[in-house]
């Protein structure tokens, strides 16, 4: 009986393979057209899902623009909600909204090559080149394993940081209750999400300093990469054998620059927030609210302060913690940890009358650092252009009135958060305009596939033609 399954089975899978091989379509999509248009699918079948699924909501359902907004922010692990989480939604459309955001989070390019390598097949070169780029920075890791180890990483992380909660929360909400918000909030965490069962998302646990550091613990590793976590473990078990394993420079880099930005961001939330959203607790809860926000800012969107309330000196610190994100290959957002770090280094470099960058024995490629200065010329364009739209639809009603004074912020944070896949707002998500939820929706999407992978989807014809030739040089004056 079972070797009768099996064989129809690998008869089964053989044939889908073939129909599969034959869609024409498929075959012509490049690796930036899959990557783009993997989380386009999976928004689409979110919306579609928010919309004919029954039991997903509390009352009346969501419109199908508010359900385009939610989907895209699940799929895109934002966070920004035009409805509560917490009240709109039942426990099953709350586990429909986790499940968009763990599919988000780890994409779909991800699953499906672990099902292939499941079923014992060999990947395609095109397949490898869209599943990771980690021969590139770190030929020592297969990628085979790192496909794996995704999947490990992620359940036992989020396993452990759900356990750890449960601990906690059972003494305040009972089993049942503890058990769904502990699952929730460790998804939510690890994929730098920021969705929360709770209404004021994490407000009330402002002095549970345990349960603020095991969610920031949780976004901190969902935020460093999974490249960086696989060399990682390998440093872990080659020390007691004695062998020799050195971390790439993209591993070194991604935890400098974010033990750094945890560490600055923490001195200036204190330093800022000190005696106003921070003024009622005690000195060590201080420190741990501000680490916290440090830890959240650069792309979780969980928030323990209300923003609402803090200074703008806060939220313009936010809005550049938001800017950075996290680290490339992870869940997390923003131009990445590495990308400010090259650009950093490339600067001390020429300040110092240096040509060549390097670092730990090391010397960056020049076409590296090129592309790391494209990345942030081009995301601060579209950034900007975001903003611009985003009060050019909210603001310009009120033009010559009053009420402007001072929104400016509260629109530029909010694009920064949509854009950077943050998730943290001043309150104004709900009330947005059909043309700004359309633009939030469009700066999600852009900032979670990235904006040259993006561009590089819809300009194949002009990717794929090489010049055969260059003009002569010119200089130009600059500086």
């Amino acid at each position: 009986m079972k070797t009768h399954a099996r064989a129809m089975f690998g008869q089964w899978s053989h044939e889908w393979e073939v129909d599969v091989g034959h869609i024409s379509m498929w075959r012509r999509l490049t690796p930036p057209q899959l990557f783009v248009g993997s989380f386009a699918l999976l928004i689409i079948f979110g919306t579609v899902g928010l919309e004919v699924l029954p039991g997903l909501y509390t009352g009346p359902g969501l419109s199908w623009l508010d359900a385009l907004f939610t989907a895209t922010s699940a799929v895109c692990v934002t966070g920004l909600i035009v409805v509560d989480t917490a009240t709109y939604f039942t426990t099953w459309g709350q586990a429909f909204v986790l499940l968009l955001v763990q599919f988000g989070g780890l994409g779909i390019i991800t699953f499906t090559t672990l099902i292939i390598l499941a079923l014992g097949k060999r990947l395609s070169l095109r397949h490898e080149v869209v599943s990771t780029g980690a021969a590139q920075v770190s030929p020592h890791v297969d990628f085979r394993r790192l496909t794996t180890s995704i999947l490990r990483f992620t359940l036992g992380l989020e396993g452990i940081g759900a356990t750890l909660l449960f601990l906690l929360w059972v003494p305040r909400f009972g089993l049942r209750h503890a058990a769904w918000h502990a699952v929730f909030q460790s998804v939510s965490a690890f994929c730098n999400a920021g969705f929360s069962t709770f209404s004021n998302s994490l407000i009330g646990f402002r002095q549970s300093a345990a349960s603020l550091l095991i969610i920031a613990a949780l976004i901190i590793l969902g935020g460093i990469g999974f490249l960086t976590l696989e060399e990682l473990n390998l440093l872990r078990t080659a020390r007691p054998t004695g062998k020799n394993f050195r971390l790439s420079l993209h591993s070194r880099l991604v935890l400098v620059v974010t033990a750094v930005l945890l560490v600055g961001g923490t001195l200036a939330y204190l330093a800022f927030e000190w005696n106003v959203t921070l003024n009622t607790l005690s000195a060590p809860l201080r420190v741990v609210n501000a680490f916290f926000a440090s830890a959240t800012a650069r792309t979780a969107g969980f928030n323990s302060i209300d923003y609402a309330r803090a200074s703008d000196s806060t939220n313009f610190l936010t809005i550049l913690l938001m800017g950075i994100g996290g680290s490339p290959g992870s869940t997390a957002g923003g131009i990445k940890t590495t990308t400010v770090g090259l650009i950093v280094m490339l600067a001390w470099a020429r300040v110092r009358g240096r040509k060549d960058v390097h670092a730990w024995g090391r010397s960056v490629p020049g076409e590296t650092l090129s592309r790391a200065f494209g990345l942030f010329i081009v995301g601060f364009a579209v950034l900007t252009t975001g903003i611009f739209s985003l009060t050019l639809s909210e603001l310009s009603v009120f033009a010559h009135a009053a009420r402007v004074h001072g929104q400016f912020l509260a629109y530029m944070f909010e694009a920064t958060s949509a854009f950077n896949t943050v998730g943290l707002s001043l309150g104004v998500t709900p009330g947005l305009s059909t043309a700004g939820r359309w633009t939030a929706i469009l700066l999600m999407f852009m900032g979670r596939v990235g904006p040259l992978a993006f561009a590089a989807a819809i300009t194949r014809s002009a990717a794929r033609r090489k010049a055969a030739y260059r003009y002569s040089y010119e200089d130009v004056v600059v500086g």
